[in-house]
């Protein structure tokens, strides 16, 4: 998805995917997995963030995301998961003794750049330009 700014143009993909504390199995429901659902994109709205894709399992979050790059990666991160455990606990107080000194969410997370094309193919991009360059030159 390309995000049009003042002065770029980009098309940054991101796989993300968080898990519970200690893979507590809290979104057991399908009301439960639609409720955190809509918290995550009520926070994608809010932060500028683009959900391509979203899956919510009994103990985790995978999500497709696009964002602007004046954003850090750990900065969205860090939105989706404060403010979804601040909601949720609003939401369901009983869950916070569930789990772990009331963390919904691990420390951990992981994130990939997803893309329309490989990285070998840029780099033979990269190759073929330096290629017809110099073919140019002569």
């Amino acid at each position: 998805m390309l995000i049009h700014a003042r002065t770029s143009v980009t098309d940054m993909n991101y796989h993300l995917v968080f898990v519970t504390k200690y893979r507590k199995p809290i979104f057991t429901t399908p009301e439960l997995k639609n409720k955190m659902k809509l918290i995550l994109k009520s926070i994608a709205n809010y932060k500028g963030v683009t959900i391509q894709s979203m899956e919510v399992t009994d103990d985790r979050v995978q999500l497709i995301i696009t964002f602007p790059p004046k954003f850090s990666a750990s900065d969205v991160v860090k939105s989706f998961k404060g403010a979804s455990a601040r909601e949720w606990f609003k939401a369901f107080p009983d869950d916070r003794q569930r789990l772990w000194k009331g963390h919904l969410w691990s420390n951990t997370f992981f994130m990939s750049t997803i893309g329309n094309v490989s990285k070998d193919i840029v780099e033979e991009y990269i190759k073929n330009q330096m290629k017809n360059s110099l073919e140019t030159k002569t």
